[in-house]
Order: structure tokens, then C-alpha cells, then sequence
């Protein structure tokens, strides 16, 4: 049993120098035209995932971290809970980023991601990321100001550093057995003024972006 490639493909960007989010229509299902097959492909999916997950917990060597990344209420909730809900939960964490505590607040920013990194054989999901310290804390300078970073490594190319860093911390996670797979909810413009979670055949696409290519499970 396998799931379409054409149904995969549409939605999996391997390289993001010319990928622009705007080129795609959040409506595209790759050609699921109802509920009821989109169902379908669920379960089959759901099945094959719960296989897998055992083989990953035999092996005792290979980790999986899904990053699910959205724009509010769009929707990552349901998601996780549709999609992983076949899975053993013994063998898979869900982490939900809110703002840091104070004690995350005197480390560095990539700690409190660090240590919810998923241990050999499991599935770690992220909902949310450290992928917020590039986004919400750069329009947000009071939260950037929270983290307690000496002024002198405030600099210009803070951000750059930033994405620098994150790149190495994927690599070095890649190259120690942890396999990312990053997940972005497209919701369009229509929904999120609506502010509902939209249906899993209709109004978004789930872009999945591959981390660390060389590494296979």
C-alpha cells in the first residue's frame, strides 16, 4: 500500500531558492475531489505511518522530527490530531512552543528546542518551532529585548546569524540520526479572516520542506 506520488509531490519543495508561497493556490488537493477520498487516503496513510513508526522503534537508531508550522488558527492542531492519530503514542511526543518561560528566558534560544529533540526510535512533533525566533520575535523587538542578548551581538546581521544557526543545528541533527521534516498549513486570505481551521480537502495546502536530503530512515 502506498500513497500516490502525484499526491505527495505537488506539496514537497526539496529546494527553497526560487519557492515563493504566493505561486501556490492554498484550494489545490492534487487531486482529491471529495471528503470521502480524502478520508481515505487518510486512513491509508495512518496505517502505513503506524507500520513505519514500528520499524522506526525496532531499529532503535533513526529519530523523526515533523515541524508543523501556520499562521494562527490555521488549523495545526487538527492536523496533528488527524494525521498522527494512528500512531503509538509511547514512541511520539508532541511539544507546543508558546511564549518562553523565564528559565528558557536565560538560555539561549535554541534550548528549550534542544531538549524536546525526540531520543532514538520516536517521532517528536514541534508544534511551532525555533523557527519563531525568526519570525515573530523580528517584528516583536520587546520579545527579542526579553531574551537578555548583550547589546553588542545585536547587530545588523542578527538575523542572518540566525538563520545561519538554524541551518548548522539541522545539519548536526541530520548528521546524528534525526531526520527533520518541516510542515507549512497555507491557509488562504479568505479563511484566515474567517478564523476557522480549514477542511483537509479544501482551502490549504500542507507544503512539507525537506531538511536534511542525504538522510533516509
Amino acid at each position: 500500500m502506498k500513497i500516490p506520488g502525484k499526491l505527495v509531490k505537488p506539496f514537497r519543495v526539496e529546494h527553497g531558492k526560487h519557492f515563493r508561497l504566493k505561486d501556490y493556490d492554498p484550494a489545490h488537493t492534487a487531486g482529491v475531489k471529495t471528503k470521502e477520498e480524502a478520508n481515505e487516503l487518510l486512513e491509508q496513510g495512518i496505517q502505513k505511518l503506524a507500520e513505519l513508526q514500528d520499524k522506526l522503534y525496532a531499529q532503535d537508531s533513526w529519530a523523526l522530527l515533523l515541524i508543523f508550522q501556520a499562521m494562527d488558527a490555521a488549523g495545526k492542531d487538527s492536523v496533528i490530531k488527524h494525521v498522527m492519530s494512528g500512531v503509538n503514542p509511547q514512541g511520539c511526543q508532541v511539544f507546543s512552543f508558546k511564549a518562553p518561560s523565564a528559565e528558557e528566558l536565560d538560555h539561549d534560544y535554541m534550548w528549550r528546542a534542544m531538549k524536546h529533540m525526540p531520543e532514538r526510535g520516536h517521532i517528536g512533533i514541534f508544534n511551532r518551532s525555533y523557527y519563531e525566533e525568526v519570525l515573530v520575535v523580528r517584528v516583536h523587538p520587546e520579545l527579542l529585548k526579553a531574551e537578555k542578548i548583550p547589546p553588542s551581538l545585536i547587530t545588523k546581521d542578527l538575523w542572518k546569524e540566525r538563520f545561519e544557526d538554524i541551518r548548522a543545528f539541522e545539519r548536526y541533527m541530520g548528521r546524528n540520526g534525526i531526520v527533520i521534516r518541516k510542515f507549512f498549513l497555507n491557509l488562504s486570505k479568505k479563511e484566515q479572516k474567517r478564523g476557522n481551521s480549514p477542511p483537509l480537502t479544501s482551502t490549504s495546502a500542507l507544503f512539507g520542506m525537506t531538511t536534511w536530503r542525504r538522510t533516509k530512515i
